[in-house]
């Protein structure tokens, strides 16, 4: 009569067992847990990019919310006065006491103009409060559209005007990772508000259209085409979930419900000026006009002259009269959209050394399975550290492929 099999806690386990043969069957069966187990960390890096990225961003967005909060709170409202001389007449009576005589004086009053520009913020620094009813989306816009960058937050293009400025200011965003802040950017309509706050004032834009372009040609439409408008530009990826085109929202600043504007366009410069009492733009610099200034005269009837402009300082305008600042350099800067396979090389050691730390932990995790001759041991003991270690070596491998925006 056959004995009876084991019972199933008196089987032998899997760690006391004779190793099998080391053949075909042992290769096939090691290449398709292989397999395996490259696809599980595939699928692992895809929710990554899509959620984990996000851990980051969420941490950064709260430290540049309450930065840029203070900054606001602490930051008083910018307005400067200009002196402006004007004639009236003025009626003195004369010792003697015989009949007046009417002169001409200057009276000087002081006539406000628009705010002072805030200094350019430093890069990755918090710029602005981009608000998008649209889209649900409030984020905190950074300085510089790099990769790194656009980690934080939606970025401003450091070549661009900011927003509030004469010209096309240009931010960039995520569209699938890092809270994916441009995820429906598609949906965006004409007469769509945008909402801008910086440091000099708040700006209202109404979307104007919507365009595609493709993944070399969003320079053609970031630069600033008209120094007389206010514009603004969003620039993300398009389809969803792919780099292979741009999508651009083009918007028009509506002057009536925004603060005034701060300062004028970057202009590239332009030579042999056919009237030398203007000085055109050059290099971000705005057009310097000679202005009259009356005098007082010490006869009735004289009339005020032209100073030179040796005379005057020279008072800088923009082309609808309102005193403005100097703006930034024309200088195109490094940004995401250029960055391809293995752009950021220091990811690379980096990337490495996580790796070989992930190898380590899963030894660990086998080691003290065997150990306990119990595979649940050694995997809750390892969960954790295996969760981190992959976390941080996924982050390393996401800097070496191409920004997916």
């Amino acid at each position: 009569m056959s004995e009876k099999p084991p019972a199933s806690h008196d089987k032998v386990s899997r760690w006391d067992r004779p190793k099998p043969p080391r053949d075909w069957r042992w290769v096939v069966g090691g290449i398709g847990r292989t397999l395996i187990t490259l696809g599980l960390m595939m699928f692992a890096f895809v929710a990554y990019q899509l959620w984990g990225t996000g851990i980051q961003t969420a941490q950064a967005q709260r430290s540049l919310s309450s930065e840029f909060d203070e900054l606001i709170a602490n930051t008083p409202a910018a307005t400067t006065t200009i002196a402006t001389t004007s004639t009236q007449p003025n009626t003195t009576v004369p010792v003697n006491d015989t009949v007046p005589l009417d002169t001409v004086a200057p009276t000087t009053t002081l006539a406000p103009v628009a705010p002072i520009a805030k200094p350019i913020p430093d890069a990755e620094a918090a710029v602005a409060r981009l608000e998008i009813p649209r889209m649900g989306l409030n984020r905190i816009v950074v300085e510089g559209a790099t990769a790194s960058a656009l980690t934080k937050g939606p970025g401003h293009f450091p070549e661009t005007p900011l927003p509030g400025q004469l010209g096309n200011a240009a931010i960039a965003g995520h569209r699938t990772t890092h809270l994916h802040p441009f995820f429906d950017i598609d949906k965006m309509q004409p007469g769509d508000e945008i909402i801008v706050t910086t440091l000099n004032g708040r700006y209202v834009y109404h979307v104007t259209g919507t365009e595609v372009v493709g993944p070399d040609d969003y320079a053609a439409v970031i630069p600033t085409t008209d120094v007389t408008k206010a514009t603004l530009t969003l620039v993300s990826c398009t389809p969803r979930y792919s780099a292979s085109n741009r999508i651009v929202v083009h918007a028009e600043l509506v002057p009536e419900q925004s603060d005034a504007l701060t300062d004028a366009a970057p202009v590239a410069p332009v030579q042999d000026s056919p009237d030398p009492a203007v000085t055109l733009p050059d290099q971000g610099q705005v057009t310097v006009v000679d202005t009259v200034a009356p005098t007082a005269s010490t006869e009735p009837g004289a009339t005020p002259a032209k100073t030179t402009p040796d005379d005057t300082a020279a008072v800088e305008t923009s082309p609808g009269g309102t005193a403005v600042q100097p703006t930034r350099p024309v200088e195109a800067t490094p940004d995401a959209f250029s960055d391809g396979w293995f752009s950021d090389s220091s990811a690379i050691p980096q990337a490495i050394m996580w790796g070989l730390g992930l190898v380590a932990v899963a030894a660990g995790i086998y080691l003290l399975s065997r150990m306990a001759r119990r595979y649940w041991v050694g995997v809750l003991a390892g969960f954790v550290p295996f969760i981190v270690v992959l976390y941080f070596f996924y982050e390393n491998v996401n800097r070496l492929l191409p920004p997916n925006l």
